[in-house]
């Protein structure tokens, strides 16, 4: 019986590294790739797109004597991710553009082109894991909580899941690691990118307002009473929850309450300002039910860095969803992703409005 095939992502990290081990020494036939995204190619740029990345991807497929290739991807990338990101910011949202190109590029465009290569499946260094229950497949969180990416996950659908391996979800970050040096790989002790590929130095308005046609105007910064309190050079700096960078001398600490875009106004108030008890979700997957019809009691993360939050939802009658939250939450911030959990089980998630 021939050998089933699987394309791994491979960014040069240690992670996709070790996946492709794995896989190989389980029998697969194991082809690597690095997706082309982004221009970042300065030796500075540490991300999976710049061009020591791709180096050190190319070096371990060639230790473990595997097919490499480089897919351009950067026209569905700029399409699908940059753009989105920059529309986001300038309605007044705060996207995460890692949900976007998993969604978009990595389980869509990424296994596409996969399954027209005549390969079985798709293999990322994520920590997460798939499992089959009946006819349904899965999505648990990775054994290593401190590491757990389930939640970048939860647009996966039920064909996609059924392509996609994780080898690395029993594992821990230190196993990962103890595999790497252990078979010699030089990325053994990489350290991980934090950064998003396509804004090098974390300046987001920046990029914003390099990258947009949109001509920026100055605004007021107005404290919750609607008092003018200074000026802004753009609501494309701020997100909920942001302290540094807003440059009015208070008494106490002054955080971003909400931004309107409408009126060109940035809301700051107190720190007890941003807790919100409630959110509404919409563009909903579910994968661990096939929707939500009831009221249920769930745990929640409305970020990737956030703490489980004990809630309940219900379904809307305009197919969105209502969150209540047993204790107020820091910062619900629109345009980031809302997951819900039953335990390890991911049941789904969808956009905060």
């Amino acid at each position: 019986m021939k050998n089933k095939k699987v394309l791994v992502g491979m960014s040069g990290g240690v992670d996709s590294s070790v996946t492709a081990y794995l896989l190989k020494k389980q029998g697969y036939d194991v082809i690597g790739a690095t997706m082309k995204l982004w221009e970042g190619d300065s030796n500075m740029n540490t991300s999976c797109c710049s061009l020591s990345s791709v180096e050190d991807a190319r070096r371990v497929a060639n230790k473990l004597d595997i097919p490499y290739y480089v897919l351009n991807l950067k026209k569905v990338f700029d399409e699908k991710v940059i753009k989105y990101f920059i529309s986001e910011y300038l309605e007044g949202r705060t996207p995460n553009p890692c949900i976007a190109c998993n969604r978009y590029i990595k389980f869509e465009e990424f296994l596409n082109k996969a399954l027209s290569m005549d390969i079985d499946y798709v293999a990322t260094g994520h920590y997460a894991r798939v499992v089959k229950k009946g006819n349904r497949y899965l999505l648990k969180k990775g054994k290593d909580k401190s590491k757990d990416q389930s939640y970048v996950l939860y647009n996966l659908t039920q064909e996609q899941l059924g392509k996609c391996i994780f080898p690395l979800g029993n594992l821990s970050k230190k196993k990962v690691r103890s595999i790497a040096k252990k078979i010699g790989l030089g990325v053994a002790e990489k350290k991980d990118s934090q950064e998003i590929c396509f804004v090098e130095d974390n300046n987001y308005g920046r990029f914003v307002q390099e990258n947009s046609k949109k001509e920026f105007k100055e605004g007021d910064i107005v404290d919750t009473k609607g008092n003018v309190l200074g000026k802004h050079e753009g609501t494309h700096n701020f997100t909920i929850g942001q302290r540094k960078g807003i440059k009015i001398s208070s008494k106490e600490p002054l955080y971003v309450a909400d931004i309107d875009v409408d009126s060109n106004r940035v809301i700051v108030g107190k720190e007890s300002d941003i807790y919100n008890d409630d959110l509404e979700a919409t563009d909903l997957n579910w994968i661990g039910i096939e929707k939500l019809d009831k009221e249920m009691r769930v745990e929640v993360k409305i970020r990737y860095g956030s703490n489980i939050a004990k809630a309940k939802i219900k379904p809307l009658d305009n197919g969105n969803v209502f969150v209540k939250f047993d204790k107020k939450q820091r910062a619900i911030t629109s345009g980031q992703s809302v997951v819900f959990y039953k335990k390890d089980l991911v049941l789904g998630g969808g956009i905060i409005l």
